[in-house]
């Protein structure tokens, strides 16, 4: 029997130190061969996040637990068919908010949000912003790109990038056999960094056709890379599917903040990774809003034919413009 695959866990407090160079190696395959990463030792206080995890909790036990459960008796009613006549297979079973911190923030907008709350996810935030920033970098150094490449591929014309957490909780599922905590998909963006329960599990990626758990690990940060990082790598590095499976028991609490490009931002290959891998058909080009208007239709299925689609607007514009010519 094979061995049972193993997320790679990169401790960053090496990268200061004589071990910089195997760490440096361990963050290029996960990269290259896992799309996901889980990171120790990141900067972020252990005490910031616990209070995170302490007011995540209360809000969604005060606030939204009781909204869940209604929707939850519905989904399950007349054989996992929601109000809507959603089935169950096409429904996610959580519980979600989000908070947009750029280009502009909503946090003081959203409901229900007490003070106190509201100012520990703004300091969170800003330290998450500043790591997937030093993240990265440490990609462009892997990747031979000049330092500040991949910030600037984000920022756009308009010199900003789009960030935003979704606050989820994942609440005990009585038929997870019939409905998926979240159905599997690709994330669309650049850099993800997740803060998730250290008991309770469900997390999974798709590695060489298994189903790998992304393990709870307390006061760690999962990192997986998205679409767009894909493209400027021109494949070098991979987003990959990954899911949540419901849980019959705990209630999973889930903080994903994604650091994306901003809306107006061109996207497309360094072109020093394209001419450094010649043998590889160059992924496409294209703005990133209209990325996302495609991936909002498609999000629970396979990426491909979404580059596949932007190659084709590419072919289709550069012969249009040879016959005007």
């Amino acid at each position: 029997m094979a061995p049972a695959l193993s997320l790679p866990v990169i401790d960053m407090g090496l990268l200061g130190g004589e071990e910089r160079p195997a760490a440096m190696e361990l963050l290029r395959d996960a990269c290259e061969n896992w799309g996901f990463f889980e990171i120790l030792n990141h900067g972020i206080s252990t005490e910031l996040m616990d209070e995170v995890e302490k007011l995540t909790k209360d809000h969604y036990k005060r606030v939204r637990e009781q909204r869940f459960l209604e929707f939850a008796s519905k989904a399950l009613e007349d054989g996992g068919d929601d109000a809507r006549g959603v089935k169950a297979e096409n429904l996610d079973w959580e519980s979600t908010f989000f908070v947009r911190h750029l280009p502009e923030s909503n946090l003081a907008e959203l409901p229900d949000l007490d003070d106190g709350y509201r100012r520990v996810m703004k300091r969170f935030a800003g330290e998450l912003e500043a790591l997937a920033e030093r993240l990265l970098d440490l990609l462009c150094e892997n990747l031979g790109l000049e330092k500040g490449y991949l910030a600037r591929a984000f920022r756009g014309p308009r010199g900003v990038p789009t960030f935003g957490t979704k606050v989820s909780s994942y609440p005990p599922c009585p038929r997870p056999d019939l409905v998926s905590g979240l159905r599997a998909h690709t994330d669309a963006g650049g850099i993800i960094l997740l803060f998730q329960d250290d008991r309770v599990g469900g997390l999974q990626l798709l590695k060489d056709g298994e189903w790998v758990d992304v393990p709870p690990m307390r006061h760690s940060i999962v990192v997986n890379l998205g679409d767009q990082l894909e493209v400027i790598t021109n494949g070098r590095y991979k987003s990959v599917m990954h899911r949540v499976v419901a849980q019959p028991d705990g209630n999973r609490m889930s903080i994903a903040s994604f650091y994306n490009p901003g809306g107006d931002a061109v996207i497309f290959p360094a072109a020093a990774l394209v001419k450094a891998d010649e043998a590889a058909e160059a992924y496409p080009k294209f703005v990133f809003e209209d990325y996302m208007k495609l991936y909002m239709r498609h999000k629970f299925e396979a990426k491909e034919p979404r580059f596949e689609a932007f190659k084709s607007m590419e072919t289709e514009s550069s012969n249009r413009s040879i016959a005007i010519a």
